[in-house]
Protein backbone atom coordinates (compact mmCIF):
# COMPACT_ATOMS: atom_id res chain seq x y z
CA UNK A 1 0.00 0.00 0.00
CA UNK A 2 1.37 3.19 -1.05
CA UNK A 3 1.91 5.61 1.64
CA UNK A 4 0.27 8.96 0.90
CA UNK A 5 -2.75 11.15 2.41
CA UNK A 6 -6.20 11.19 2.11
CA UNK A 7 -6.41 14.00 -0.38
CA UNK A 8 -6.27 11.16 -3.22
CA UNK A 9 -9.08 9.88 -2.35
CA UNK A 10 -11.78 11.81 -4.09
CA UNK A 11 -9.28 12.03 -7.42
CA UNK A 12 -9.22 8.41 -7.20
CA UNK A 13 -12.75 8.10 -6.79
CA UNK A 14 -13.65 10.79 -9.84
CA UNK A 15 -11.51 8.39 -11.97
CA UNK A 16 -13.58 5.45 -10.80
CA UNK A 17 -16.89 6.08 -10.25
CA UNK A 18 -17.38 10.08 -11.52
CA UNK A 19 -21.04 9.47 -11.91
CA UNK A 20 -22.17 7.96 -8.94
CA UNK A 21 -23.67 9.47 -5.84
CA UNK A 22 -21.26 9.86 -3.17
CA UNK A 23 -23.30 12.99 -1.06
CA UNK A 24 -27.31 13.16 -0.83
CA UNK A 25 -28.49 16.53 1.01
CA UNK A 26 -32.29 17.19 1.09
CA UNK A 27 -32.98 17.11 -2.80
CA UNK A 28 -29.47 18.31 -3.66
CA UNK A 29 -26.99 14.77 -4.92
CA UNK A 30 -23.33 14.95 -5.45
CA UNK A 31 -21.64 12.37 -7.27
CA UNK A 32 -18.41 11.35 -6.94
CA UNK A 33 -16.74 13.22 -10.14
CA UNK A 34 -18.27 17.05 -8.48
CA UNK A 35 -16.95 16.15 -4.83
CA UNK A 36 -13.59 15.98 -6.21
CA UNK A 37 -14.10 19.01 -8.51
CA UNK A 38 -15.46 20.93 -5.58
CA UNK A 39 -12.99 20.21 -3.06
CA UNK A 40 -9.90 20.85 -5.02
CA UNK A 41 -11.38 23.90 -5.79
CA UNK A 42 -12.30 24.78 -2.26
CA UNK A 43 -8.63 23.82 -1.50
CA UNK A 44 -7.31 26.43 -4.32
CA UNK A 45 -9.48 29.39 -2.78
CA UNK A 46 -8.23 28.30 0.50
CA UNK A 47 -4.58 28.66 -0.47
CA UNK A 48 -5.87 32.11 -1.34
CA UNK A 49 -6.82 32.61 1.42
CA UNK A 50 -3.34 32.26 2.42
CA UNK A 51 -3.62 28.36 4.08
CA UNK A 52 -0.34 26.64 3.46
CA UNK A 53 0.43 23.62 4.22
CA UNK A 54 0.74 21.80 7.28
CA UNK A 55 -1.81 25.16 8.77
CA UNK A 56 -5.10 24.58 10.10
CA UNK A 57 -8.30 24.79 8.83
CA UNK A 58 -11.42 24.70 11.34
CA UNK A 59 -15.03 23.78 10.42
CA UNK A 60 -18.02 24.84 12.36
CA UNK A 61 -21.60 23.39 11.06
CA UNK A 62 -23.54 20.64 11.02
CA UNK A 63 -23.91 17.27 8.78
CA UNK A 64 -23.86 19.06 5.10
CA UNK A 65 -21.71 18.93 2.42
CA UNK A 66 -19.56 21.70 3.41
CA UNK A 67 -18.40 19.56 6.21
CA UNK A 68 -16.69 16.77 3.77
CA UNK A 69 -16.27 19.25 1.14
CA UNK A 70 -13.81 21.70 3.33
CA UNK A 71 -11.96 18.51 4.95
CA UNK A 72 -11.26 17.04 1.49
CA UNK A 73 -10.28 20.74 0.40
CA UNK A 74 -7.60 20.59 3.53
CA UNK A 75 -6.54 17.35 2.93
CA UNK A 76 -5.93 18.76 -0.84
CA UNK A 77 -3.73 21.69 -0.94
CA UNK A 78 -1.75 19.55 2.65
CA UNK A 79 -3.93 21.87 5.63
CA UNK A 80 -4.95 20.23 9.08
CA UNK A 81 -8.49 19.92 9.28
CA UNK A 82 -10.29 21.20 12.68
CA UNK A 83 -14.08 20.10 13.16
CA UNK A 84 -15.21 21.55 16.17
CA UNK A 85 -18.57 20.56 18.09
CA UNK A 86 -21.11 23.17 17.17
CA UNK A 87 -22.41 22.44 21.24
CA UNK A 88 -19.88 23.85 22.68
CA UNK A 89 -19.78 27.40 24.64
CA UNK A 90 -18.09 30.35 23.49
CA UNK A 91 -14.97 30.23 25.80
CA UNK A 92 -14.41 26.71 24.74
CA UNK A 93 -15.12 27.41 20.95
CA UNK A 94 -12.44 29.89 21.30
CA UNK A 95 -9.98 27.53 23.11
CA UNK A 96 -10.07 25.02 20.52
CA UNK A 97 -9.74 27.83 17.87
CA UNK A 98 -6.64 29.09 19.51
CA UNK A 99 -5.13 25.86 20.23
CA UNK A 100 -5.28 24.46 17.37
CA UNK A 101 -3.74 27.83 15.75
CA UNK A 102 -6.45 27.63 13.24
CA UNK A 103 -5.53 30.00 10.09
CA UNK A 104 -8.94 30.52 8.80
CA UNK A 105 -12.85 28.87 10.47
CA UNK A 106 -15.11 27.66 7.68
CA UNK A 107 -18.65 28.38 9.23
CA UNK A 108 -22.11 27.28 7.86
CA UNK A 109 -23.69 31.46 7.12
CA UNK A 110 -26.24 30.84 10.02
CA UNK A 111 -23.00 30.87 12.61
CA UNK A 112 -21.74 33.83 11.99
CA UNK A 113 -22.64 36.17 15.06
CA UNK A 114 -21.51 33.14 16.98
CA UNK A 115 -18.35 32.91 15.16
CA UNK A 116 -17.38 36.59 15.39
CA UNK A 117 -18.27 36.58 19.05
CA UNK A 118 -16.01 33.46 19.85
CA UNK A 119 -13.42 33.85 17.11
CA UNK A 120 -12.41 37.90 16.92
CA UNK A 121 -8.88 37.13 16.12
CA UNK A 122 -9.68 34.44 13.57
CA UNK A 123 -9.95 35.22 9.93
CA UNK A 124 -13.76 34.09 9.51
CA UNK A 125 -15.11 32.72 5.97
CA UNK A 126 -19.16 31.48 5.55
CA UNK A 127 -19.22 28.09 3.73
CA UNK A 128 -21.33 29.77 0.97
CA UNK A 129 -18.94 32.70 0.69
CA UNK A 130 -16.25 30.40 -0.14
CA UNK A 131 -18.02 28.08 -2.44
CA UNK A 132 -18.77 31.49 -4.50
CA UNK A 133 -14.67 31.89 -4.75
CA UNK A 134 -14.56 28.84 -5.76
CA UNK A 135 -16.81 28.98 -8.25
CA UNK A 136 -14.68 31.70 -9.74
CA UNK A 137 -11.41 29.38 -9.50
CA UNK A 138 -13.72 26.70 -11.55
CA UNK A 139 -14.56 29.38 -14.29
CA UNK A 140 -10.96 30.60 -14.65
CA UNK A 141 -10.31 26.85 -15.70
CA UNK A 142 -7.26 25.83 -13.30
CA UNK A 143 -8.39 24.31 -10.28
CA UNK A 144 -9.32 21.20 -11.71
CA UNK A 145 -6.04 20.11 -13.00
CA UNK A 146 -4.71 20.77 -9.69
CA UNK A 147 -2.84 17.93 -7.84
CA UNK A 148 -3.44 17.04 -4.36
CA UNK A 149 -0.21 18.20 -2.43
CA UNK A 150 2.00 15.09 -2.07
CA UNK A 151 1.47 14.45 1.83
CA UNK A 152 3.29 11.60 3.76
CA UNK A 153 1.10 9.02 5.58
CA UNK A 154 2.03 10.03 9.26
CA UNK A 155 1.42 13.98 8.29
CA UNK A 156 -1.24 14.97 10.40
CA UNK A 157 -4.65 15.21 8.74
CA UNK A 158 -6.94 16.36 11.66
CA UNK A 159 -7.37 17.40 15.13
CA UNK A 160 -10.36 15.87 17.21
CA UNK A 161 -10.93 17.70 20.62
CA UNK A 162 -11.53 15.56 23.48
CA UNK A 163 -12.07 16.80 26.67
CA UNK A 164 -9.48 16.38 29.23
CA UNK A 165 -9.52 15.26 32.41
CA UNK A 166 -7.70 18.33 33.99
CA UNK A 167 -10.77 20.32 32.47
CA UNK A 168 -9.29 21.45 28.95
CA UNK A 169 -9.77 20.10 26.10
CA UNK A 170 -6.88 18.32 24.06
CA UNK A 171 -6.40 18.03 20.29
CA UNK A 172 -5.76 14.61 19.24
CA UNK A 173 -3.27 14.99 16.36
CA UNK A 174 -4.71 12.25 13.59
CA UNK A 175 -2.60 11.26 10.71
CA UNK A 176 -3.69 10.32 7.22
CA UNK A 177 -2.21 6.83 7.86
CA UNK A 178 -5.16 7.16 11.31
CA UNK A 179 -7.64 7.80 9.28
CA UNK A 180 -6.99 5.26 6.18
CA UNK A 181 -6.74 2.29 8.47
CA UNK A 182 -9.44 2.93 11.01
CA UNK A 183 -11.51 3.27 7.55
CA UNK A 184 -10.20 -0.11 6.41
CA UNK A 185 -10.91 -1.49 9.59
CA UNK A 186 -14.26 -0.34 9.59
CA UNK A 187 -14.98 -1.66 5.87
CA UNK A 188 -13.48 -4.98 6.84
CA UNK A 189 -15.17 -5.79 9.96
CA UNK A 190 -18.83 -4.26 9.33
CA UNK A 191 -18.27 -5.43 5.48
CA UNK A 192 -18.72 -2.04 4.03
CA UNK A 193 -19.55 -2.57 0.22
CA UNK A 194 -20.21 -0.04 -2.36
CA UNK A 195 -23.49 -0.34 -2.86
CA UNK A 196 -24.39 0.52 0.38
CA UNK A 197 -26.40 3.58 1.34
CA UNK A 198 -25.66 5.09 4.72
CA UNK A 199 -27.95 7.58 6.70
CA UNK A 200 -25.43 9.89 8.80
CA UNK A 201 -27.94 11.42 11.69
CA UNK A 202 -24.98 11.88 14.14
CA UNK A 203 -22.92 15.25 13.90
CA UNK A 204 -19.47 14.30 12.10
CA UNK A 205 -17.85 16.39 14.31
CA UNK A 206 -17.25 13.47 16.58
CA UNK A 207 -14.67 11.55 15.42
CA UNK A 208 -16.84 8.01 15.59
CA UNK A 209 -19.30 9.53 13.02
CA UNK A 210 -16.45 10.98 10.94
CA UNK A 211 -13.58 8.01 11.27
CA UNK A 212 -16.34 4.94 11.09
CA UNK A 213 -19.20 6.71 9.01
CA UNK A 214 -18.33 8.75 6.55
CA UNK A 215 -14.90 8.02 5.60
CA UNK A 216 -14.77 4.30 5.42
CA UNK A 217 -18.37 5.06 2.80
CA UNK A 218 -16.06 7.41 0.78
CA UNK A 219 -13.59 5.32 0.33
CA UNK A 220 -15.24 2.27 -0.71
CA UNK A 221 -17.57 4.17 -3.16
CA UNK A 222 -20.57 4.16 -1.27
CA UNK A 223 -23.42 7.01 -0.82
CA UNK A 224 -24.22 8.96 1.76
CA UNK A 225 -27.60 10.65 2.91
CA UNK A 226 -26.47 13.81 5.41
CA UNK A 227 -29.29 14.63 8.17
CA UNK A 228 -28.00 18.34 9.50
CA UNK A 229 -29.50 17.03 12.87
CA UNK A 230 -31.70 14.29 14.46
CA UNK A 231 -34.41 13.62 14.17
CA UNK A 232 -35.95 10.59 15.06
CA UNK A 233 -39.53 10.62 12.67
CA UNK A 234 -37.48 12.29 9.61
CA UNK A 235 -34.24 9.38 10.21
CA UNK A 236 -36.81 6.56 9.38
CA UNK A 237 -38.80 8.59 6.21
CA UNK A 238 -35.45 8.89 4.94
CA UNK A 239 -34.29 5.06 5.14
CA UNK A 240 -37.63 4.11 3.74
CA UNK A 241 -36.71 6.95 1.14
CA UNK A 242 -33.59 6.03 -0.14
CA UNK A 243 -33.13 2.33 0.50
CA UNK A 244 -31.09 2.91 3.43
CA UNK A 245 -28.83 0.33 4.13
CA UNK A 246 -26.62 1.54 6.65
CA UNK A 247 -27.03 3.09 10.03
CA UNK A 248 -24.86 4.68 12.85
CA UNK A 249 -25.79 5.59 16.28
CA UNK A 250 -25.83 5.69 20.09
CA UNK A 251 -28.14 4.14 22.19
CA UNK A 252 -30.77 7.49 22.75
CA UNK A 253 -31.03 7.82 18.90
CA UNK A 254 -31.97 3.91 17.63
CA UNK A 255 -34.67 4.43 21.23
CA UNK A 256 -36.38 7.73 19.85
CA UNK A 257 -36.54 5.93 17.04
CA UNK A 258 -38.46 2.86 18.48
CA UNK A 259 -40.45 4.98 20.35
CA UNK A 260 -41.35 7.07 17.43
CA UNK A 261 -45.18 6.93 16.35
CA UNK A 262 -43.95 5.93 12.68
CA UNK A 263 -41.50 3.04 13.89
CA UNK A 264 -44.07 0.16 13.30
CA UNK A 265 -45.52 1.55 10.03
CA UNK A 266 -42.40 2.73 8.30
CA UNK A 267 -40.18 -0.03 5.85
CA UNK A 268 -37.14 -1.22 7.36
CA UNK A 269 -36.31 -3.58 5.14
CA UNK A 270 -33.82 -2.28 3.29
CA UNK A 271 -31.39 -2.12 6.51
CA UNK A 272 -28.27 -4.44 6.85
CA UNK A 273 -26.11 -2.50 8.86
CA UNK A 274 -26.94 -0.73 12.68
CA UNK A 275 -23.98 0.15 14.48
CA UNK A 276 -24.13 1.34 18.08
CA UNK A 277 -20.95 2.95 20.09
CA UNK A 278 -20.87 5.52 23.09
CA UNK A 279 -22.45 2.81 25.58
CA UNK A 280 -24.11 -0.95 25.80
CA UNK A 281 -27.31 -1.07 23.78
CA UNK A 282 -29.60 -1.91 26.56
CA UNK A 283 -31.96 -4.99 26.90
CA UNK A 284 -35.14 -3.09 25.77
CA UNK A 285 -33.72 -1.29 22.44
CA UNK A 286 -31.92 -4.61 21.58
CA UNK A 287 -35.72 -6.45 21.90
CA UNK A 288 -37.31 -3.79 20.11
CA UNK A 289 -35.06 -4.07 16.87
CA UNK A 290 -34.63 -7.89 16.93
CA UNK A 291 -38.93 -8.19 16.61
CA UNK A 292 -38.26 -6.33 13.21
CA UNK A 293 -35.19 -8.63 12.17
CA UNK A 294 -32.78 -6.12 13.16
CA UNK A 295 -29.61 -6.84 14.95
CA UNK A 296 -26.48 -4.33 15.95
CA UNK A 297 -23.08 -4.25 15.67
CA UNK A 298 -21.09 -2.63 18.81
CA UNK A 299 -17.94 -1.43 19.54
CA UNK A 300 -15.46 0.45 21.83
CA UNK A 301 -12.84 3.25 21.21
CA UNK A 302 -11.94 6.76 21.70
CA UNK A 303 -10.69 9.97 20.05
CA UNK A 304 -6.97 8.73 20.37
CA UNK A 305 -7.81 5.52 18.47
CA UNK A 306 -9.60 7.66 15.48
CA UNK A 307 -11.95 6.43 17.12
CA UNK A 308 -12.32 2.48 17.11
CA UNK A 309 -10.49 -0.15 18.67
CA UNK A 310 -12.90 -3.20 19.24
CA UNK A 311 -16.46 -4.07 17.18
CA UNK A 312 -18.39 -6.76 18.66
CA UNK A 313 -20.86 -8.64 15.78
CA UNK A 314 -23.92 -8.83 15.78
CA UNK A 315 -24.22 -12.64 15.86
CA UNK A 316 -22.31 -12.10 19.28
CA UNK A 317 -24.45 -9.84 20.69
CA UNK A 318 -26.51 -12.01 22.72
CA UNK A 319 -23.76 -14.71 23.37
CA UNK A 320 -21.54 -12.03 24.53
CA UNK A 321 -23.80 -9.58 26.12
CA UNK A 322 -21.70 -6.86 28.33
CA UNK A 323 -18.64 -7.33 25.67
CA UNK A 324 -16.73 -4.30 23.50
CA UNK A 325 -15.96 -6.83 21.27
CA UNK A 326 -12.64 -8.31 19.49
CA UNK A 327 -9.95 -5.72 18.52
CA UNK A 328 -10.72 -4.81 15.10
CA UNK A 329 -9.11 -6.21 12.32
CA UNK A 330 -5.42 -4.23 12.13
CA UNK A 331 -5.61 -3.61 15.50
CA UNK A 332 -4.32 -4.98 18.84
CA UNK A 333 -5.65 -5.08 22.30
CA UNK A 334 -3.99 -6.16 25.89
CA UNK A 335 -4.64 -5.51 29.44
CA UNK A 336 -1.82 -5.02 31.98
CA UNK A 337 -2.25 -4.86 35.57
CA UNK A 338 -0.89 -2.57 38.00
CA UNK A 339 2.44 -3.89 38.57
CA UNK A 340 3.17 -3.45 34.62
CA UNK A 341 2.62 -7.59 34.03
CA UNK A 342 0.09 -8.31 31.39
CA UNK A 343 -2.87 -9.76 32.99
CA UNK A 344 -4.83 -13.40 32.60
CA UNK A 345 -7.75 -14.36 31.26
CA UNK A 346 -10.57 -12.50 33.27
CA UNK A 347 -8.15 -10.65 35.24
CA UNK A 348 -9.00 -6.68 35.66
CA UNK A 349 -6.34 -3.99 34.30
CA UNK A 350 -5.98 -1.01 32.18
CA UNK A 351 -7.05 -2.30 28.42
CA UNK A 352 -3.77 -0.77 25.90
CA UNK A 353 -4.05 -0.39 21.98
CA UNK A 354 -1.70 -0.33 19.20
CA UNK A 355 -2.45 -0.32 15.59
CA UNK A 356 -1.79 1.90 12.68
CA UNK A 357 -5.38 3.75 13.76
CA UNK A 358 -3.81 5.29 17.20
CA UNK A 359 -3.41 8.51 17.15
CA UNK A 360 0.47 10.62 16.90
CA UNK A 361 0.12 12.97 20.15
CA UNK A 362 -2.11 15.68 21.99
CA UNK A 363 -1.39 18.89 20.01
CA UNK A 364 1.62 21.18 21.66
CA UNK A 365 0.81 18.83 24.96
CA UNK A 366 4.20 16.44 24.99
CA UNK A 367 3.96 15.79 28.37
CA UNK A 368 0.34 14.39 28.17
CA UNK A 369 1.17 12.94 25.34
CA UNK A 370 4.27 10.84 26.67
CA UNK A 371 2.12 10.41 29.99
CA UNK A 372 -0.82 8.46 27.35
CA UNK A 373 1.70 5.82 26.09
CA UNK A 374 3.49 2.89 27.30
CA UNK A 375 7.56 2.35 27.15
CA UNK A 376 6.94 -0.11 24.35
CA UNK A 377 4.46 1.90 22.61
CA UNK A 378 0.99 0.74 23.73
CA UNK A 379 -1.53 3.70 24.11
CA UNK A 380 -2.73 4.06 27.77
CA UNK A 381 -7.08 4.41 27.57
CA UNK A 382 -7.22 5.14 31.32
CA UNK A 383 -10.23 2.17 31.09
CA UNK A 384 -10.47 -0.48 33.36
CA UNK A 385 -11.23 -4.00 31.58
CA UNK A 386 -10.79 -7.46 31.32
CA UNK A 387 -10.42 -10.47 27.98
CA UNK A 388 -12.59 -13.67 28.11
CA UNK A 389 -11.34 -16.96 27.09
CA UNK A 390 -11.95 -16.37 23.73
CA UNK A 391 -10.55 -12.71 23.68
CA UNK A 392 -13.54 -10.80 24.07
CA UNK A 393 -13.31 -7.18 25.73
CA UNK A 394 -15.24 -6.85 28.69
CA UNK A 395 -14.92 -2.94 30.09
CA UNK A 396 -15.23 -3.38 33.99
CA UNK A 397 -15.10 0.60 34.63
CA UNK A 398 -13.97 4.16 33.55
CA UNK A 399 -10.44 4.84 35.17
CA UNK A 400 -11.05 8.57 34.52
CA UNK A 401 -14.45 8.90 35.49
CA UNK A 402 -15.75 9.95 32.16
CA UNK A 403 -19.36 10.76 31.56
CA UNK A 404 -21.51 9.25 28.60
CA UNK A 405 -25.10 10.59 27.93
CA UNK A 406 -26.14 10.59 24.60
CA UNK A 407 -23.56 9.36 22.84
CA UNK A 408 -21.62 12.71 24.59
CA UNK A 409 -17.98 12.66 26.19
CA UNK A 410 -18.09 14.59 29.55
CA UNK A 411 -15.37 14.84 31.95
CA UNK A 412 -16.26 15.25 35.39
CA UNK A 413 -13.17 17.66 36.65
CA UNK A 414 -14.19 20.29 33.62
CA UNK A 415 -17.50 20.61 35.61
CA UNK A 416 -16.34 20.78 38.81
CA UNK A 417 -13.53 23.32 38.27
CA UNK A 418 -16.61 25.48 37.18
CA UNK A 419 -18.98 24.51 40.17
CA UNK A 420 -16.21 25.23 42.64
CA UNK A 421 -16.67 28.84 41.76
CA UNK A 422 -20.14 29.42 43.06
CA UNK A 423 -19.36 31.30 46.62
CA UNK A 424 -20.14 28.83 49.35
CA UNK A 425 -19.14 25.73 47.37
CA UNK A 426 -16.85 23.81 49.32
CA UNK A 427 -16.77 20.45 48.11
CA UNK A 428 -18.15 18.83 44.48
CA UNK A 429 -18.11 15.51 42.66
CA UNK A 430 -19.51 15.31 39.50
CA UNK A 431 -21.11 11.61 38.99
CA UNK A 432 -22.64 9.65 36.15
CA UNK A 433 -26.29 8.44 37.00
CA UNK A 434 -28.04 5.91 34.35
CA UNK A 435 -31.28 7.81 32.49
CA UNK A 436 -33.31 5.73 30.84
CA UNK A 437 -33.55 8.42 27.85
CA UNK A 438 -29.77 9.21 28.03
CA UNK A 439 -27.57 6.38 29.20
CA UNK A 440 -26.37 8.57 31.67
CA UNK A 441 -26.60 11.97 32.77
CA UNK A 442 -24.15 13.90 34.78
CA UNK A 443 -25.30 15.22 38.93
CA UNK A 444 -23.50 17.16 40.80
CA UNK A 445 -22.70 16.14 44.56
CA UNK A 446 -21.73 19.42 46.52
CA UNK A 447 -20.60 20.30 49.97
CA UNK A 448 -21.45 24.15 51.30
CA UNK A 449 -20.29 26.13 54.01
CA UNK A 450 -21.02 29.44 55.95
CA UNK A 451 -24.95 28.12 56.04
CA UNK A 452 -25.30 28.65 52.04
CA UNK A 453 -26.91 26.55 49.88
CA UNK A 454 -27.33 25.61 46.19
CA UNK A 455 -30.16 23.94 43.65
CA UNK A 456 -30.00 22.27 40.75
CA UNK A 457 -31.48 25.60 38.77
CA UNK A 458 -28.77 27.83 40.36
CA UNK A 459 -26.11 25.41 39.16
CA UNK A 460 -27.06 25.35 35.76
CA UNK A 461 -27.35 29.15 35.37
CA UNK A 462 -24.15 29.97 36.89
CA UNK A 463 -22.89 26.95 33.69
CA UNK A 464 -24.60 28.19 31.32
CA UNK A 465 -22.90 29.68 28.83
CA UNK A 466 -19.64 28.35 30.04
CA UNK A 467 -20.07 24.88 29.02
CA UNK A 468 -22.16 22.85 26.35
CA UNK A 469 -25.58 22.25 27.55
CA UNK A 470 -25.40 18.77 27.74
CA UNK A 471 -22.67 19.02 30.14
CA UNK A 472 -24.44 20.82 32.49
CA UNK A 473 -25.82 18.83 35.90
CA UNK A 474 -29.30 17.60 35.59
CA UNK A 475 -29.33 17.17 39.38
CA UNK A 476 -27.71 18.92 42.23
CA UNK A 477 -27.29 17.45 45.36
CA UNK A 478 -25.61 18.81 48.65
CA UNK A 479 -24.62 16.48 51.67
CA UNK A 480 -22.59 16.95 54.54
CA UNK A 481 -19.28 15.36 53.47
CA UNK A 482 -17.78 13.52 50.70
CA UNK A 483 -16.56 9.90 50.80
CA UNK A 484 -12.78 10.26 50.19
CA UNK A 485 -10.01 7.73 50.01
CA UNK A 486 -7.09 8.66 52.64
CA UNK A 487 -4.89 10.44 49.97
CA UNK A 488 -8.24 13.04 49.70
CA UNK A 489 -9.83 11.42 46.39
CA UNK A 490 -13.91 11.39 46.14
CA UNK A 491 -14.99 7.89 46.70
CA UNK A 492 -17.16 8.49 43.58
CA UNK A 493 -18.11 4.69 43.38
CA UNK A 494 -19.72 5.35 46.70
CA UNK A 495 -21.49 8.11 45.82
CA UNK A 496 -23.06 6.50 42.74
CA UNK A 497 -24.18 3.62 45.01
CA UNK A 498 -25.58 6.00 47.79
CA UNK A 499 -27.46 7.95 45.48
CA UNK A 500 -28.73 5.22 43.25
CA UNK A 501 -32.00 4.98 45.29
CA UNK A 502 -32.96 8.41 44.40
CA UNK A 503 -33.33 8.09 41.17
Amino acid sequence: MRDEGIGRWLPRRRLKDPAKPALVFGDEVITYGEFADTAARLGTALRARGVAPGESVAFFGENSPHFLTVMFAAAHIGAVFVPVNTRLAPPEIAHVLADSGARVVVHEPVAAERMAAAAPGVARVSADELAGIAASVAESGTATDLEPHPTDADAPAAIIYTSGTTGRAKGAVLSHRNLTWVALNTIIDYDVVSSDIALMISPLFHVASLGMGALPVLLKGATMVLEPGFEPGRALGQIARHGVTMLSGVPTTYQMMADHPEWAATDLSSLRKLTCGGSAVPERILNAYELRGLSFSQGYGMTETSPGATSLSPAMTRRKQGSVGLPHFFTDVRVRREDGRIADTGEIGEVEITGPNVFLRYHGLPEATAAAFTDDGWFRSGDLGYLDDDGYLFIADRLKDMIISGGENIYPAEVENLLSDIPGVSGVAVIGMPDEQWGEVPWAVVTMRDGKTLDTAAARAHLDGRLARFKLPKRVVVVDELPRTASGKVRKAQLRESLASTV
